[in-house]
């Protein structure tokens, strides 16, 4: 009898089945307000860098903020496309362990491309 007398947000509370559904949405917000200026700030960038060369980029990502902006574009596009993917792979894959494989793949790949990037950035940046 007490549990028909319960109210059912004791349950929404949790924030979803998988308990982090509202802290994975503003990420995802989060990532794609950032990314909207770093964007276009990006393609400002490699537009200009169009006609140069590699030791044009060199001297563009040597000036400080323009490696601490490309390195938080990296940052903020591979998290948020790791949140994108991570959505779409619960949202369509049933097999609860294929649905883990996945998910951990997907975020190593994510960690590994932007340590691979900030190296890039910070070697491109130091001229080594």
């Amino acid at each position: 009898m007490s549990a028909l007398l319960r109210n059912p947000l004791k349950n929404a509370r949790g924030l979803g089945a998988a308990r982090e559904g509202t802290g994975h949405f503003i990420a995802q917000r989060l990532t794609a307000i950032a990314l909207a200026p770093l964007s276009i700030w990006f393609l400002v960038a490699a537009v200009g860098l169009v006609d140069g060369g590699y030791a044009e980029s060199r001297v563009f990502l040597a000036q400080p903020w323009n490696a601490v902006l490309m390195a938080a574009f990296v940052i903020a596009l591979f998290h948020h496309a790791r949140l994108g993917l991570e959505v779409v792979i619960e949202d369509y894959i049933h097999q609860r362990a294929l649905e883990l494989a996945l998910k951990v793949a997907v975020k190593f790949i994510a960690a590994l491309a932007v340590i691979a990037s900030l190296l890039a950035i910070v070697r491109i940046a130091l001229g080594a």
